[in-house]
């Protein structure tokens, strides 16, 4: 049993870091656009330029599609833990210790959904996975070639 889920798991970290870029999009997309009914219910958006707020929805925006699509993922996941993070500490945890009372659950899983990222990687069904294949590919043709002397 222990085999066959070892086996399966970069599959099931890919769809994890999916699921994960695709909600952390959707949350940026709704500051910025004020699609799935934007910050107020009502279709409102972030302030173009406000601080944090703006600063965050492109955060989520860009690196959650970066995410998504497993492209840079370690890079994107670690800006995106360290937003999230912040997120957490300056304007949720002031309002309370614990993120059940301090409305900051959101906050404090993706940033630690992130930073598990940070370590694993893509897993499979990544962009990055595809370049690393390319990449080795060529240089094991590039390898096996032996240069022209005139």
């Amino acid at each position: 049993m222990t085999a066959r889920l070892n086996g399966a798991q970069p599959y099931a970290l890919g769809l994890f870091r999916i699921v994960i870029g695709l909600l952390f999009a959707c949350h940026g997309a709704v500051a910025l656009f004020g699609v799935l009914g934007g910050v107020d219910g009502k279709g409102g958006t972030a302030a173009t330029g406000a601080w944090p707020n703006w600063y965050a929805a492109v955060i989520e925006l860009v690196g959650g599609i970066l995410v998504l699509l497993g492209l840079g993922t370690r890079i994107a996941a670690f800006i995106s833990s360290g937003a999230m993070a912040y997120a957490y500490f300056k304007v949720h945890q002031p309002q309370g210790l614990w993120p059940i009372e301090n409305s900051g659950e959101g906050a404090a899983m993706y940033c630690w959904a992130m930073f598990l990222l940070i370590f694993t990687g893509s897993g499979a069904f990544g962009v990055d996975r595809l370049l690393a294949k390319r990449t080795s590919a060529q240089e094991r043709r590039s390898t096996g070639q032996t240069p022209v002397v005139a």
